[in-house]
């Protein structure tokens, strides 16, 4: 992770520190075992055949239960651009709607991003969804083939509704939503 941090960050070192992004993710499977599967394969990074592979720092299974992989004390490779300052929360399903339609894994999830809100101090409008990567503030990298890429995952839609709900969990839990948050404009 230290070398892909400097390649595309311009950082020397693996660990995160101080994360200002929550991004949500789908798995794009169908059980915790085969994002598990996923992410624990030391396999190189197809395009620019680099490691670390794909990571992220928890899963929530279908039935609500939370999986932390890895520590929060260190960058996983989730988010082009996003890497060096987000932590990557994945929800097992096929698409947004699915994880919006199940109340179990909705709850656990708006649960624990309330909860790294309140501990990192991340603004609402800094918790995104993985297709909104671009218009991050804190959107950066180094490495030109991919300095516009992003993903379908949670759309801007599907986000605006999960913000909603996370903002009036948030708010009945007593963690501050933060201020207005300027999102830029990608040059893509």
């Amino acid at each position: 992770m230290k070398a892909y941090a400097k390649r595309h960050y311009g950082l020397d070192t693996w660990r995160l520190r101080n994360p200002k992004v929550i991004v949500e993710h789908i798995t794009v499977s169908d059980t915790f075992g085969s994002a598990f599967a996923t992410f624990n394969a030391d396999v190189p990074d197809p395009e620019l055949d680099e490691l670390p592979g794909t990571c992220a720092h928890f899963v929530i299974d279908t039935d609500g239960t939370i999986y932390q992989l890895v520590s929060l004390q260190v960058m996983c490779r989730h988010t082009v651009g996003l890497n060096w300052t987000a932590i990557g929360i994945e929800h097992v399903g096929r698409t947004d709607a699915q994880v919006l339609a199940n109340p179990r894994q909705l709850a656990s999830s708006l649960a624990l991003t309330t909860w790294l809100m309140s501990r990192y101090h991340v603004k609402l409008g800094d918790v995104i969804g993985h297709n909104e990567s671009l218009r991050s503030r804190f959107h950066k990298e180094l490495y030109a083939g991919w300095r516009c890429q992003t993903h379908g995952d949670f759309v801007k839609a599907d986000m605006s509704v999960y913000r909603a709900k996370l903002a009036t969990l948030a708010r009945r839990s007593g963690v501050p939503l933060g201020g207005a948050v300027h999102h830029v404009t990608p040059s893509c």
